[in-house]
């Protein structure tokens, strides 16, 4: 089947994918360069096939001009992301990742917004042996990065917890089905033997990507109502459970959402997906299948900023892609069925699933598992997991569930809860515990201002203008990144900043509660002071002329503040 662009003479394909054409299914010379020990860099177009087995290389910005003034090179490192579908992993795969932070990392680990994990300050010479125990452990980072489907996202605890496990098996087939088949990462990181076909070295070992794989990434997420945790409508393949007289009876299918844009250019933009119809759990792999192929041969090979699905689908139109699914399926979706979303958020502390079973929800700031003076998290859920015999799950809001816990357990993790001052976040505000960032700065290369370590201290500043309208337990979604590239899916909060230089942020306004509805630029290139003076009367006006159950992104469109927003084509009008 052809590729769009590769074999069109009028459009020069990007430079990432003569990369990938080259790359022999993303070997490269990562041997080569993986042995050489004389710098701790590698060079970028082993970096672009470096990102399909997981990783891709950083410096420590905080020591640039230090170590530049010293003649020395960068402090080059690399973040490392794992790969869990759905977010869950045992206790011995907790301990895993505890173990190798500490022993090839910086000593924390990082819950992603795609229940991954992530690990910083991993080095060139470290990559190998950090890899290898992941995958020991029945874990793996393909695909975890690159041109390829990312992490399936699940929503991690539902109410119906029968229903979840029900929904977490098929997120799981979908992922397995979807997995990169090339060897390269076996001998790379494993020590496998290459495969070498004597009759045909060309044969292609990818039925489904094809050996030059997607133009971008791709990213499929399952919701099921009424938590929307997983942003099913952020997702460029959404399936959204259908639950009838406590049965999964299917999925409603949303194509064409995605976060990431670049600042100045109206071309670029985020997009919610749209809901295209119905189809029975048994069909899901078939679809999520088609769906990949569909991008792989339509999607823009030659500009990157514009080889999302979603703009496959918006150039080409909604009722196109339906088609040219349907043709490839060889059957039509059913209509899509009613549902209703309540909220994007976690819910916090303990709750009892309906197989008996126990979850304790942890709220992790930010995602970021560390050891801190008076709160020993790091050391708490490492004793946690040396005694509990469920599971962890990481939720798409960056933080951690203690699941399916036994009533004989209970009592001991919660003690040990206690021990450690781990917590549910309850003396917390709700605006707080409805936060995300991305990390950003000191590692991010794309960061252009500060997010992990900044939002806190803002919210610190925001909270007694909460605590004096009485907002203090009003859940209200604020995100912050620092860049426009989306990682913490900032373009769906009720508030959000997305970094544009050093301590200044454009400020957006109007996502939904649900996560249905984009936000819209309010104000550009503002600082704290002025984040500050521009929510404190806004606040203000919410708490007093706020309709009841009205949620603060509704308001804000209602009063004017700024317009809605439900298709992505309309964020820069």
């Amino acid at each position: 089947m052809a590729y769009n662009n590769l074999l069109n003479p009028q459009r020069a394909n990007s430079d990432v994918e003569d990369i990938k054409i080259k790359s022999d299914y993303l070997r490269g010379s990562l041997t080569e360069t993986l042995a050489d020990r004389i710098s701790g860099a590698i060079p970028e177009d082993d970096n672009r096939l470096m990102k399909h087995h997981g990783s891709y290389m950083q410096d420590d910005r905080d020591l640039r001009n230090e170590r530049n003034k010293s003649k020395l090179e960068p402090a080059y490192q690399f973040m490392l992301r794992v790969r869990a579908s759905g977010g869950i992993v045992t206790p011995e795969q907790w301990l895993m990742m505890d173990r190798v932070a500490h022993k090839y990392a910086n000593e924390t680990i990082r819950l992603t917004t795609r229940q991954s994990f992530q690990l910083h300050g991993v080095l060139k010479w470290d990559l190998k042996n950090t890899i290898r125990e992941v995958n020991d452990s029945l874990l793996s980072t393909l695909a975890a990065c690159g041109d390829v489907n990312r992490n399936v996202m699940c929503n991690p605890n539902p109410d119906q917890s029968d229903i979840h496990a029900e929904v977490y098996e098929w997120a799981c087939q979908v992922s397995n089905h979807l997995d990169p088949r090339t060897r390269a990462y076996h001998e790379l990181w494993l020590d496998g033997e290459k495969i070498i076909d004597s009759q045909d070295t060309d044969e292609e070992v990818e039925p489904i990507y094809g050996k030059v794989y997607l133009p971008r990434k791709f990213k499929i997420g399952i919701a099921v109502p009424p938590s929307n945790d997983v942003d099913v409508f952020s997702q460029d393949l959404g399936f959204i459970a259908i639950v009838e007289n406590g049965k999964l009876q299917g999925f409603n299918v949303s194509v064409g959402g995605g976060m990431g844009m670049s600042h100045g250019d109206p071309k670029t933009y985020p997009q919610v997906s749209k809901v295209i119809g119905f189809c029975t759990p048994e069909q899901m792999i078939d679809v999520a299948e088609k769906t990949v192929m569909i991008q792989r041969d339509y999607g823009d090979r030659a500009v990157r900023k514009h080889a999302r699905f979603k703009y496959t689908i918006d150039d080409r139109g909604l009722a196109w892609f339906v088609e040219e699914l349907s043709s490839r399926l060889g059957w039509k979706l059913d209509a899509a069925r009613e549902f209703h979303f309540e909220h994007n958020g976690d819910r916090y502390g303990w709750v009892k699933g309906s197989n008996g079973k126990w979850h304790y929800t942890l709220f992790i700031q930010n995602g970021r598992v560390k050891d801190v003076d008076g709160y020993p998290l790091m050391t708490g859920l490492r004793e946690i997991a040396k005694v509990h015999t469920g599971d962890f799950r990481l939720t798409a809001n960056q933080n951690l569930i203690i699941g399916n816990v036994s009533s004989q357990k209970k009592k001991k993790i919660e003690a040990l809860i206690e021990q450690y001052n781990l917590t549910d976040g309850a003396h917390y505000s709700a605006l707080r515990r409805s936060s995300m960032a991305c990390v950003a700065l000191p590692t991010c290369g794309l960061a252009m201002a500060e997010s992990e370590r900044y939002l806190p201290s803002l919210i610190d500043k925001l909270e007694p203008v909460l605590d004096e309208a009485g907002l203090r337990d009003e859940e209200i979604v604020i995100r912050m990144t620092g860049c426009p590239n989306g990682c913490a899916r900032p373009m769906l909060a009720e508030i959000s900043f997305i970094g544009k230089a050093p301590g200044k942020y454009n400020m957006y306004l109007g996502g939904s509660f649900t996560g249905h509805r984009l936000n819209k630029l309010y104000k550009e290139n503002i600082g704290e002071t002025e984040i500050l003076d521009t929510l404190t009367p806004m606040v203000n006006q919410y708490a007093k002329e706020r309709n009841d159950g009205e949620h603060f992104g509704d308001f804000v469109i209602r009063a004017g503040y700024v317009p809605e927003v439900l298709d992505g084509q309309q964020f820069h009008a």
